[in-house]
């Protein structure tokens, strides 16, 4: 099962504050160590969103385009992981030993499957999907080189 831990904003990470290097070398210990037991996929940080933008969909076609930085920092993410693992209760047991202080927070969520969208991913829709993703690792393989 894939899951992705989301890392939520703080005042801090919204500030454009980076992280010390005592910070990175624990990120990079953490990350290693998900990399050493084979489930770490992909993992980011994120720019603060005053780098970003906001895009509300208002009808077919219509956009409204809203520049960072936002407002709510509760409801912005910092980062985030891609892990392969085995059940929600691992997902959870990576979680906590992420090298946060207090105040952090991670959000455990299961990336869905093709089988939690039923039959309304219908058999030419599946088909299509698998292309993309067969296209996209090609791709991937090509910039690797």
């Amino acid at each position: 099962m894939r899951y992705m831990m989301i890392v939520k904003a703080s005042e801090e990470s919204e500030s454009g504050a980076l992280p010390t290097e005592q910070e990175l070398a624990e990120m990079t210990a953490y990350n290693e160590q998900l990399a050493k037991a084979g489930v770490m996929l992909d993992a980011n940080g994120l720019l603060s969103s005053s780098e970003g933008a906001r895009v509300t969909f208002a009808g077919k076609g219509e956009t409204t385009v809203v520049d960072g930085p936002f407002t709510e920092t509760k409801e912005l993410i910092a980062g985030y992981w891609i892990l392969e693992v085995a059940s929600r209760e691992e997902a959870i047991e990576w979680a906590r030993r992420v090298p946060f202080g207090p105040g952090g927070q991670v959000e455990v969520r299961r990336v869905a499957t093709e089988d939690d969208f039923g039959d309304a991913l219908t058999p030419e829709l599946r088909e299509r999907e698998q292309r993309l993703r067969e296209a996209e690792e090609q791709r991937r393989d090509e910039l690797a080189r």
